[in-house]
C-alpha cells in the first residue's frame, strides 16, 4: 500500500497497489487451467480404486489370470466374493472384526480429541511456569518414530515400570484388551493433536477470553462454552485424520492385541484373508471395500467441517 497526498493538502489516503492475497489465491485456484489439472489428478487418483472395486465382483479365476480392465471386453461378474467375506466360514467372516474396529476407533479418537483439546487450551491460555518448555517437548515428540515406542510401551502395559525395588508404574495387566489399544493410539496421537489444536486456540482474540473472565467464567466454562464451539472445524479435521489412522492401523493393533479374534480389528483379518501365500485376491478386494464403508460415512458426514478446518487460519482479512 502507498500513501498518496491529495492536492488540497488533506491527510493521505491509503490506496492498495495489489489485490488482497485471498483474491489472488481464489482467482488462481478457480481458473480453467486449475480446474483441468484438478480433474486430471482426480481421475488418475480414482483409477486404481475403481480397478479394485471392479475386481471385487470378478470370479477368482478371472482375477488371477487377467487384468481388471479386461472386464470391459469380456465381462464376468459374481457376488460370491462378498458372500464369502460376509457370510462364509469363520476363517473368512469379517463381522466380528468389523465390530472390533468400531470399538477401537471410536473411543481412541474421542480420547485423543478430548485430551488434546484440553492440553492445547492449557498451553495457550493458562499461564503456568514452564508451559513453553512443555509445548516444545510435545512438539519434539512428533519426531519420535512410532516403531521405537511400541515395545517399551507394551512392556509398560504388561510389566509396569520398576527401578530396582521401587515400583514407578504397577503392572496394569492390560495386554490383549481394548484398553491397551485405546491407550496406545491416544498416546501416539496426542502430540500432533495438541500441536495442531494449540495453533487454532492461540489465534482466538484475547479480548473474547478477557470478556468471559470479566463475566465471571472460569477456565472450565471458557473451554466448554467459548473454545469448543470456535474450534469445532479444527476438531472435526483432526478427528477425521485420527479416526482414519486408527481404523486403517495394523501395526499398533497387532502389537497390543496379539491378533486374537476377541479384540483384533478388521485390518488384522484382512491381512490373514490374503492366505499364507498372499494369493487370495478375491477375498482382499471384497474385504477392502467393506472396510471402506465406515470411513466413507465419517468423512462425508464431517466434510464441511473438514474443509473449514483446513482453511481456518490460512487466510486472514
Amino acid at each position: 500500500m502507498t500513501a498518496i497526498a491529495t492536492a488540497s493538502g488533506s491527510q493521505p489516503s491509503a490506496v492498495p497497489l495489489v489485490e488482497p492475497m485471498a483474491a489472488r489465491v481464489k482467482k488462481r485456484m478457480t481458473s480453467r487451467t486449475a480446474s483441468v489439472v484438478s480433474l486430471l489428478i482426480a481421475v488418475l487418483w480414482t483409477i486404481p480404486t475403481f480397478g479394485l472395486f471392479l475386481s471385487s465382483f470378478r470370479p477368482e479365476r478371472e482375477i488371477k489370470t487377467t487384468g481388471w480392465w479386461t472386464a470391459f471386453t469380456n465381462p464376468s461378474f459374481t457376488l460370491e466374493n462378498y458372500q464369502n467375506v460376509l457370510f462364509g466360514t469363520s476363517s473368512t467372516q469379517l463381522a466380528s472384526y468389523f465390530v472390533n474396529s468400531i470399538v477401537i476407533a471410536v473411543p481412541a479418537t474421542i480420547f485423543t480429541l478430548t485430551l488434546a483439546a484440553m492440553a492445547a487450551y492449557a498451553l495457550a491460555w493458562i499461564d503456568f511456569k514452564g508451559r513453553h518448555w512443555v509445548f516444545i517437548g510435545i512438539f519434539a515428540l512428533q519426531i519420535v518414530p512410532l516403531q521405537m515406542a511400541l515395545i517399551p510401551l507394551l512392556q509398560l502395559f504388561s510389566n509396569g515400570a520398576h527401578i530396582g525395588s521401587l515400583t514407578i508404574v504397577p503392572d496394569l495387566n492390560l495386554t490383549g484388551s481394548f484398553a491397551t489399544v485405546w491407550l496406545a493410539h491416544t498416546a501416539f496421537g496426542l502430540p500432533l493433536g495438541t500441536f495442531l489444536l494449540h495453533n487454532f486456540i492461540s489465534e482466538i482474540p484475547k479480548e473474547m477470553v478477557e470478556a468471559a473472565r470479566v463475566d465471571g467464567a472460569g477456565h472450565g466454562a471458557i473451554f466448554r462454552k467459548l473454545m469448543l464451539p470456535l474450534i469445532t472445524p479444527a476438531l472435526a479435521s483432526f478427528g477425521i485424520f485420527e479416526f482414519l489412522w486408527v481404523w486403517n492401523d495394523l501395526l499398533v493393533a497387532l502389537t497390543f492385541t496379539g491378533g486374537t479374534k476377541e479384540v483384533a480389528p478388521l485390518t488384522v483379518r484382512l491381512a490373514e484373508m490374503a492366505g499364507s501365500r498372499g494369493d487370495r485376491w478375491e477375498r482382499l478386494t471384497a474385504g477392502a471395500f467393506i472396510s471402506l464403508a465406515i470411513p466413507l460415512i465419517v468423512f462425508l458426514s464431517l466434510q464441511r467441517y473438514f474443509v473449514r478446518g483446513l482453511l481456518a487460519g490460512g487466510l486472514k482479512g
